[in-house]
């Protein structure tokens, strides 16, 4: 292993340290997300500013993917939807949990 690849590691685990976890999400590790015909993956890191939560999303295999990035802190959320769908996904943070859960969409 290299030095750069044991440096991000430490980092990584350090980051991760005293951080509560909500449903088995961790930092790094990825959270499959189901929106109908749209579907991906989501994971987050513990920066100075926030959580970063990366998302990416594809409708079906040949889909173009789309990533979104979002920063949030204590008490912030996003939510992510279709058109199509009745339901949306809500990805939270409450202190140092991160909080992924199913909600209804929101209409405009």
């Amino acid at each position: 292993m290299s030095i750069r690849n044991t440096l991000l590691a430490a980092v990584f685990t350090i980051a991760s340290f005293g951080v509560a976890h909500a449903n088995g999400l961790r930092p790094i590790e990825a959270k499959s997300i189901d929106l109908g015909e749209v579907s991906g993956v989501a994971y987050y890191t513990v920066e100075p500013d926030g959580f970063r939560v990366v998302t990416t999303l594809a409708q079906g295999e040949a889909g173009t993917p789309i990533r979104f990035v979002s920063v949030l802190a204590p008490g912030q959320r996003v939510v992510l939807s279709t058109p199509a769908q009745a339901s949306a996904l809500e990805i939270s943070r409450s202190g140092d949990t991160l909080l992924v859960r199913k909600t209804s969409a929101i209409s405009n």
